[in-house]
């Protein structure tokens, strides 16, 4: 990892060149291409079948409820497996399901709008199988269906990585188990929700660009950005931060139906977006069909993906597990990488998992980066060190991109994500390194950071990033925005020394770099549960310039059952947590 600049960089604008798109042109044209050696290799075919592990239904197919409760038998508690599915609904009505969605099932609709597929029934989210806790709930998702809840409201009790988008509920939405057990925060967006959202024993959760009819209550941080319906910012009580519209958003690319041809739809950016994308007219966005994608299917190697891309091919991952020995270079601008049913991709041999050039436009979404047992120095790189091209008229997006190290078995990884093109939007992901499961504790999996932004003007909007050894972010860039942050410092730190950062105690959840000039952060939380040496004191959650330019606004630290505690919010400000009784610090505005 080369080290970060210690002063603000100067954007600089480049001219963008037509060499590249005239190139893939001429290879696209002919069924062979020349490596720089001169060898002739034949060119990888768009297109063709799903594979086994998408499960395509329409109205008419038999025992649909029998086929969904089969695999949701199989992945109901399979937290660390290796299957995958991806169960997807042409248009039409169903009636009489309730879909139970496990570890790694994806659920959505074929159409081109939500109202296409209807449901008379539920996508049903529930922790039975934990004893009624949610808060381990995570890698499954819902999107781009209707739904008419049979008892008037569907469950979707969740926490992490489990996204529910494009998705109209003509009701109510649960947000909590079954007995209102414990659940740690999601993340709905562009979806209409009719009714009422009740997150009751929800901790924190982000909505946005979306509609609801009501809201029921918070605990700790309940954020909304471009959300009709919302509460009115009233924080810390009850602890709302509303904004009125999102700045910049661009809902994630997904999956459907032409007729009898598959396409992916690739919604166009938004500015100042307040409400769905998909209501009432027109969706604006362009429809890439199949064969320019090279639909990934397990056994795939590396080699073969990064010839597929420098063919011209946008990619298209299938459920499964994908270990890769070299890194897949994303080099040309718009390039598409959708992954379904949580396809999971693995570094064996410690070279970064994707790497994106600094090009305009490419939109990532849909996938689990796993990190392999060889340290990896970065895991996602978006743009090459120094990187200063203006993207902000099309900037790269990462959607529903997800990062593990460790609970599957050891993995290790310096950095997780290096954002260093400008413009780019981090619009939900979730940077975990683990705290459970198998393969795991202080050194086995040793991760120091989790995410790193050098790129000027980058926004994130639903930023989960937990437990790593160092500094979970850190932020380098000019005029970067954070729109709800979500944290857990890493619970197996073995002492106070373990942590010590020179002089002070503890590495910050979320840093901006001395030299940053403008910064601003809404709804961001950082929680401890040192249970490992329950003594530990970490000094802050948030660490900052303080600078005009540099705000925030609604942020809390909480100590968990006491286990550790934190001596203020930001910087040296804000109360320290103190006893046993889970009592939240909070900063409404800072400076």
């Amino acid at each position: 990892m080369h080290a970060p600049p210690t002063a603000p960089r100067a954007r600089r604008r480049t001219r963008a060149l037509g060499f590249a798109a005239l190139a893939v042109a001429m290879l696209m044209s002919v069924p062979t291409a020349q490596t720089a050696f001169g060898e002739e290799v034949r060119a990888v075919p768009g297109g063709g079948d799903l594979g086994p592990n998408v499960h395509v239904f329409d109205p008419s197919t038999p025992d649909i409820q029998g086929k969904v409760d089969e695999i949701f038998k199989k992945q109901e508690s399979a937290q660390f497996g290796t299957d995958r599915y991806a169960l997807m609904f042409k248009p039409g009505t169903y009636d009489d399901i309730n879909a139970q969605i496990g570890f790694y099932t994806q659920i959505a609709g074929l159409g081109l709008n939500p109202n296409d597929t209807t449901f008379n029934g539920d996508v049903t989210v529930d922790a039975g199988w934990f004893d009624g806790n949610a808060t381990q709930n995570f890698w499954r998702s819902a999107e781009n269906l209707t739904l008419n809840p049979v008892s008037g409201t569907n469950r979707w009790a969740v926490s992490q990585a489990a996204p529910f988008r494009r998705m109209h509920v003509k009701g109510g939405l649960n947000l909590a188990p079954d007995g209102y057990g414990w659940a740690s925060g999601g993340y709905i967006a562009d979806s209409k929700i009719d009714g009422t959202v009740g997150p009751y024993s929800q901790q924190q959760w982000y909505t946005r660009d979306s509609s609801v009819g009501g809201w029921g209550n918070g605990v700790w941080n309940m954020t909304f950005s471009g959300v009709q319906g919302a509460p009115a910012s009233s924080y810390p009580n009850p602890p709302y931060t509303t904004l009125d519209t999102t700045p910049i958003s661009r809902e994630k690319p997904f999956l459907y139906l032409d007729g009898d041809d598959y396409k992916v739809f690739v919604p166009e950016k938004r500015v100042n977006a307040r409400g769905v994308s998909w209501d009432g007219g027109a969706q604006q966005g362009e429809s890439i069909p199949l064969n320019r994608f090279y639909v990934v299917k397990q056994g795939a190697t590396a080699a073969t993906i990064n010839a597929a891309l420098a063919q011209g091919l946008n990619l298209l991952f299938t459920p499964g597990v994908y270990h890769i020995d070299e890194t897949i270079n994303v080099n040309r601008a718009d390039t598409v990488v959708l992954g379904l049913g949580l396809a999971t991709i693995i570094p064996d041999n410690g070279v970064t998992a994707i790497k994106v050039a600094d090009v305009d436009g490419v939109k990532l979404a849909g996938f689990l980066i796993d990190a392999g047992p060889v340290n990896s120095s970065t895991l996602l790189e978006v743009g090459p060190q120094g990187a200063s091209a203006d993207h902000s008229a099309n900037p790269t997006s990462l959607q529903d991109v997800f990062v593990r190290i460790g609970g599957a078995g050891p993995g290790k990884a310096t950095t997780s994500i290096v954002v260093n093109s400008d413009d780019t939007i981090i619009d939900h992901t979730w940077v975990w390194r683990a705290d459970h499961g198998e393969g795991w504790g202080w050194e086995t999996n040793r991760a120091d950071y989790g995410v790193r932004v050098n790129g000027d003007d980058v926004l994130a909007t639903g930023l989960f990033v937990e437990h790593f050894n160092k500094y979970d972010v850190e932020w380098y860039g000019e005029r970067g925005r954070t729109i709800f942050f979500q944290n857990e410092k890493a619970y197996d730190a073995p002492n106070q020394a373990a942590i010590q950062n020179g002089d002070t105690k503890g590495y910050a959840a979320y840093r901006v770099d001395d030299s940053v000039e403008q910064h601003e952060g809404w709804g961001m939380g950082s929680y401890c549960y040192y249970n490992v040496d329950p003594t530990i004191i970490q000094e802050h959650g948030f660490k900052a310039p303080v600078k005009p330019g540099v705000k925030f606004h609604s942020l809390i630290v909480v100590s968990l059952g006491g286990n550790g505690q934190y001596e203020h919010v930001i910087n040296d400000v804000g109360s320290p947590t103190s006893g046993p009784d889970t009592i939240p610090s909070q900063v409404v505005n800072f400076p």
